[in-house]
């Protein structure tokens, strides 16, 4: 990797190629994000900051749509310290994968450190393209979401860093998921999840 191309903390503020030959300092790719074109085929990498600046990046990521045993979906809602879209109800977990990090790595790790619980039986349930802007914040999602529905055995113990409450609901008598108490990719998530039709025992 060239060595004009990313600054001393990290911050990469255009593409950059990662060639898997290549050794780089994992510290670097902590804030990182995967750059993709529509077909989800990797064109660089990007700090998550700078991707997020108007008109977005189309990046990576990864949402995870987790059920209990009675198959309530578990929601969070995002803390007000978050860069965007702050303290709106989401679904269980989403997140970048770093560079050479599988979706499926990303979304266990981060469940894991938001919300203190295990995901079980994590399942790819297919992909999504969107575009929301935060309004507050000014940033903007520009992402090709990998969707992934699983299991919650235990309550979680949030991080309140990133999460300052969480719920588990019944997603058939649930309210309008349009409305801007939620993230605007939530009800695409929980399509694809297939539990908007789902009935909770």
């Amino acid at each position: 990797m060239p060595p004009d191309r990313i600054d001393q903390m990290g911050v990469v503020d255009r593409p950059v190629l990662v060639d898997p030959g290549v050794v780089v300092d994992q510290r670097v790719l902590v804030d990182q994000v995967v750059l993709v074109d529509q077909d989800d085929r990797e064109v660089g990498v990007m700090d998550k900051v700078a991707a997020h600046r108007g008109p977005g990046a189309l990046r990576r990521a990864v949402s995870a749509c987790l059920v209990d045993d009675r198959g309530r979906v578990l929601l969070q809602r995002r803390a007000l310290a978050k860069y965007h879209f702050a303290g709106r109800w989401s679904n269980t977990c989403c997140t970048h994968p770093r560079p050479r990090e599988t979706g499926l790595d990303a979304i266990r790790r981060r469940v894991e450190e938001e919300l203190g619980v295990e995901p079980l039986d994590l399942a790819h349930a297919g992909t999504f393209v969107y575009c929301a802007a935060d309004p507050a914040s000014g940033l903007v999602e520009r992402e090709l979401d990998h969707v992934f529905i699983g299991r919650v055995a235990t309550d979680p113990v949030p991080d309140p860093a990133e999460v300052m409450d969480w719920r588990f609901v019944d997603p058939i008598a649930e309210h309008d998921w349009a409305s801007p108490t939620y993230t605007p990719w939530l009800r695409d998530v929980l399509q694809l999840a297939g539990v908007l039709d789902r009935q909770v025992r």
